[in-house]
């Protein structure tokens, strides 16, 4: 009997590996691997999760109206143009799916998110991965990337794992030397942290051009990472693709109602915004000042490089920061090894981690 084969391609996949959640013999953790904010999530979200378990057995709301309307005039957009998937991750698996196929090509940078590469080869298409600059990405190595079989390009702006990001005329610009068939995804998850001027999510894009989809998650600053719940805002005709083959119930009614509560409630978002901006720069300030890189960080989280010096390694301050119950992200996965990714935490988190580093660094009295 013949063995069950997958697609080609499949098996060459690596797999997504998400960061660690618990130390072995310590009891109290900080959890700072996966850019989750401390503030938790609203407690209206939280009271309008609640409400819905009476009506568990019940079909969700298919077309996920109620938080596209929510969405719609907390942005000023047109509902039917966004859809809504179950975290931002599928809506991008779906774009994968209905846009690349054998003999395609996606573009993402060398630092990018790893989901990229794995939906394109799981579409049976290539990923060209192109170089950065000062981890930063090159909208030139991106346009001089482009071929003939190029029909995306991701682009997560903030970028993770850097925390980096280009502005909005160097959107534009990479948009404008795209051919008018290939479909430009700006992965926007962690844009309500960012707070410069010269910043745009993408929305203005997607509503002059007919090629460009913007992507946003509700994972992070809005802390429902739980339910898994995203949404994209989409040109029409995108929009009716993706809900051809989105799953007809493919959110479900608690992280919908949370959802519409969570974008209801700009104070907790704005609440977390201003932790973020604190202690980022905090953070930022006070590792720099132990002699350790940190990147220009405009998200929720920092990278930061470690020296290849025996003993004081990422990998080395990984493990005496986890001895103490600190739980970064190491990133060699993504091409970063010297790296390790810290997530803005509590301002208890935020402290021990710096009083932790400058134990690792010596610098401690």
């Amino acid at each position: 009997m013949t063995a069950l084969k997958p697609q080609p391609g499949i098996l060459d996949i690596a797999p997504y590996v998400g960061g660690r959640e618990t130390v072995d013999g310590v009891d109290r953790v900080f959890k700072l691997s996966a850019n989750e904010t401390p503030l938790g999530p609203s407690p209206k979200a939280i009271e309008a999760f609640q409400t819905v378990g009476a009506g568990l057995s019940l079909y969700p709301e298919g077309s996920g109206l109620a938080l596209r309307n929510a969405i719609a005039d907390r942005y000023g957009l047109n509902a039917e143009r966004i859809v809504c998937g179950a975290g931002s991750d599928e809506l991008l698996h779906l774009l994968a799916q209905a846009y690349l196929g054998p003999g395609d090509e996606a573009i993402g940078c060398e630092h990018g998110f790893l989901v990229y590469p794995i939906i394109t080869q799981a579409a049976g298409a290539t990923f060209v991965s192109v170089a950065e600059t000062d981890f930063t990405t090159n909208v030139d190595a991106i346009l001089e990337a482009q071929s003939d079989a190029t029909r995306i390009v991701f682009l997560a702006n903030p970028n993770n794992p850097t925390s980096t990001y280009i502005p909005a005329d160097e959107v534009r610009r990479l948009r404008g030397g795209l051919r008018d068939d290939v479909l430009l995804v700006l992965d926007a998850a962690y844009a309500e942290y960012v707070r410069r001027n010269d910043y745009e999510a993408g929305i203005e894009l997607v509503a002059t051009h007919d090629n460009v989809v913007m992507t946003r998650t509700f994972s992070k600053i809005y802390g429902l990472a739980a339910l898994r719940l995203g949404w994209a805002y989409c040109p029409e005709a995108v929009a009716d693709v993706l809900n051809r083959i989105r799953g007809p119930f493919n959110v479900n009614s608690p992280a919908l109602m949370a959802g519409v509560a969570a974008m209801k409630d700009q104070s907790h978002v704005d609440k977390a915004a201003a932790h973020n901006e604190k202690w980022a720069l905090w953070l930022s300030q006070e590792i720099s000042a132990l002699g350790l890189e940190v990147l220009p960080a405009v998200a929720n989280f920092l990278a930061i490089r470690f020296p290849d010096v025996e003993g004081k390694r990422a990998s080395d301050a990984d493990n005496f920061l986890m001895s103490r119950g600190l739980i970064l992200r190491g990133i060699s996965a993504y091409g970063m090894p010297d790296f390790l990714r810290l997530s803005v935490g509590t301002e208890e988190a935020n402290r021990l981690v710096v009083q932790t580093l400058k134990e690792f660094m010596g610098e401690a009295p």
